[in-house]
């Protein structure tokens, strides 16, 4: 198993935009529904401000490269990326080995 975490960071002012799109468009829905295995969707309360952070959890690099992949195929979510892209300032994502005692994954689908 992996975990990819997902960093970005936003223009200030603008998650709740963000965030009403994402609700709003089915973007959350259908990510979640492709992607599956959501371990967390956070926002910054201290540190590097006007940040979400979120973690996926993925069977192998091969299964986060078709899920993605699949994901891309949505016009929902293509529509989503082209309205929220330009509240980005930056975007990182890391792939995380998880150590053998840390807590386990159920995966789904």
């Amino acid at each position: 198993m992996i975990v990819e975490q997902r960093t970005y960071d936003f223009f200030p002012g603008t998650l709740p935009k963000f965030f009403q799109l994402y609700e709003q468009t089915g973007a959350r829905d259908l990510q979640q529904r492709i992607l599956g295995n959501l371990l967390g969707y956070y926002v910054t309360e201290l540190g590097p401000l006007n940040q979400t952070v979120h973690l996926w959890a993925y069977a192998s690099l091969d299964d986060r490269a078709a899920r993605r992949a699949a994901l891309m195929q949505e016009e929902v979510w293509r529509d989503f990326l082209a309205q929220v892209t330009p509240l980005f300032q930056r975007q990182d994502s890391k792939i995380l080995l998880p150590r053998g005692f840390s807590p386990a994954v159920e995966l789904r689908g």
